[in-house]
């Protein structure tokens, strides 16, 4: 009984041994390549979070397909783009954003009062959001954000303007794109 527990250690430390043998060449040839990493131009795919101070969570994409976009070409939150510069394939970070850092301060001078009969009947609750046209033919957004006797207060900032952002990233693919 004995020797067949010493022949079991023995086949165990050679298969480790094994194991352990070709993991390290494979770190080897890994350590002569350079590795890509979130920088301008590159591709980015990645898996995200993204949750208010509260712990309210308002978007996530894990589990479904991933984000992908051209790193600085702003088309994320700039805070979260420079955070995650130099991040490599399978990193993930936590990331909180001011509100300068997403999608900018609460700006005054982006509410503007109208009167009752500019906006539809349906659409006389305070947080509805509207769709509509400016003078120049450009599609603008606005959420009713007060009611009061003859008028209707709209604001036009995004959604998240003023809010503190919380991120939890992690990098899924980074590709270098097709010279021009």
């Amino acid at each position: 009984m004995k020797l067949d527990t010493i022949k079991w250690w023995i086949v165990f430390v050679l298969i480790f041994h094994v194991l352990i043998g070709s993991s390290a060449v494979q770190a080897e040839t890994k350590k002569g390549e350079k590795e890509m990493t979130v920088s301008l131009g590159k591709r980015v795919s990645i898996e995200y979070t993204l949750k208010l101070e509260d712990n309210t969570m308002l978007d996530t994409n894990v589990g479904s397909e991933p984000l992908t976009y051209i790193h600085g070409s702003r088309q994320i939150v700039p805070g979260l783009e420079k955070a995650m510069e130099g991040m490599k394939i399978g990193d993930s970070k936590q990331v909180t954003l001011s509100p300068e850092e997403g999608y900018g301060s609460v700006n005054q001078n982006a509410f503007i009062e109208i009167s009752k009969e500019q906006i539809p009947q349906d659409a006389m609750k305070v947080g509805v959001m509207l769709k509509g046209q400016d003078t120049n033919g450009q599609i603008v957004y606005a959420r009713v954000a007060e009611i009061k006797e003859k008028t209707v207060v709209l604001d036009h900032n995004h959604p998240l303007a003023g809010k503190t952002l919380n991120f939890d990233v992690k990098v899924l693919d980074i590709q270098a794109l097709p010279a021009k």
